[in-house]
């Protein structure tokens, strides 16, 4: 059961938030709820620019016991329903990414496991704020912010709570602005204990061959 409805608040802050049977996904825009749907990074989508544009509100109930890759399936069911959405899949060699534990040391405990959440605000300086965040929710915000390939390789299980900045238009490993917030390298490195180590992979590329820009009525 899910109620999906235009944003039209203009806002660039998005949030989504997890519990057993609820998923609240708040001023996404299209490209975002496709690239969720199919488990894929932003540049493994690819279609109308427009998808950007187009930001969407979601509260979805379903049952408490449903894995987390029928969760995928349900999303990608929602948008084929409601927006029409067809697409098609090609493969490609890409650079890109792992992320692995630095020399430093992985510098976070793990926390007990709750509601999940992970607020970003965006602008230069990006600011990510997350509970109960796996590493692998952290790769797919990392792929996302470089627009690369990025796969969790820390071997880290459990969940986090943390606080990430970062200037979003440098990917100078060491570069710093006029107040002394660092590169997304720098920022893993130092606040983390993680580090970006570049590889080749086969990437998987979602073709969006049709999409409407308005839903159809809950």
């Amino acid at each position: 059961v899910a109620s999906v409805k235009i944003n039209t608040s203009g806002s660039t802050h998005s949030s989504s938030n997890g519990s057993k049977g609820q998923l609240v996904m708040d001023n996404q825009t299209l490209k975002r709820l496709i690239e969720r749907a199919y488990s894929v990074k932003p540049f493994q989508v690819t279609g109308p620019r427009w998808m950007e544009d187009v930001r969407i509100d979601i509260a979805a109930k379903f049952p408490p016991d449903t894995k987390d890759d029928d969760r995928f399936l349900m999303l990608r069911g929602l948008l084929e329903e409601r927006f029409k959405l067809a697409v098609h899949r090609e493969s490609k060699d890409m650079p890109g990414y792992g992320l692995v534990v630095a020399k430093s040391g992985f510098k976070l405990k793990p926390v007990d496991s709750g509601r999940s959440s992970m607020d970003s605000e965006g602008g230069r300086v990006q600011t990510l704020t997350a509970k109960n965040a796996s590493m692998a929710q952290l790769t797919d915000l990392v792929a996302r912010s470089l627009g690369e390939f990025v796969i969790d390789k820390t071997g880290l299980d459990g969940v986090y709570d943390f606080e990430l900045r970062w200037i979003s238009d440098d990917q100078n490993t060491n570069a710093t602005d006029a107040d002394g917030v660092p590169s997304l390298f720098t920022a893993l490195q130092e606040t983390l204990g993680l580090r970006l180590q570049p590889q080749k992979v086969p990437v998987e590329i979602v073709v969006v061959d049709h999409v409407e820009r308005v839903p159809i009525e809950n």
